[in-house]
């Protein structure tokens, strides 16, 4: 009978290994580094277990690739630029259509009646044309010194 440990001819764990109760053959023992593969019979020895691998280092070693981030187009900008107005439209409507009550309206000696929304609306529009007309003017005024000393550096 073979225990635990043995086999059965009297072989111990060290020289055989028990799997499902088969004995299987001992392992030859491994070469030192550096020593010659051929013995003094002539015979050469040669490795039984295939050659593993290098493990690629772990996932928190490895240094992280960002994907590369996706060009901006002008058309994508003109996209958002629409979506945000379109947004701002409807909140501009909204406000106007909850605020339909009449108030009286006094410029330079006229006078009318107009919604509260609306007349907040012209308001509004005033004032965005009081600052874009000077910027816009100002544009000009740089683009115009722009190309004269382009011209110039020729």
């Amino acid at each position: 009978m073979s225990d635990q440990h043995g086999s059965s001819n009297g072989r111990t764990d060290a020289g055989a290994a028990v799997a499902g109760g088969v004995d299987a053959e001992p392992s030859e023992p491994s070469e030192p580094a550096g020593a010659d593969p051929v013995d003094a019979g002539g015979t050469v020895a040669v490795p039984t277990e295939e050659p593993t691998a290098p493990t690629p280092p772990s996932a928190s070693t490895a240094p992280r690739r960002h994907a590369p981030k996706p060009q901006r187009s002008r058309v994508s900008g003109v996209w958002v630029g629409l979506i945000l107005s379109a947004l701002v439209l409807l909140f501009l409507l909204i406000f106007i259509l909850q605020n339909l009550d009449p108030v009286q309206i006094y410029f330079l000696g006229a006078s009318g009646t107009l919604p509260t929304g609306v007349a907040l609306l012209f308001g509004a529009i005033a004032g965005i044309l009081l600052v874009a007309i000077p910027g816009s003017a100002r544009i000009v005024q740089l683009r115009r010194t722009a190309r004269r000393e382009a011209k110039r550096l020729r």
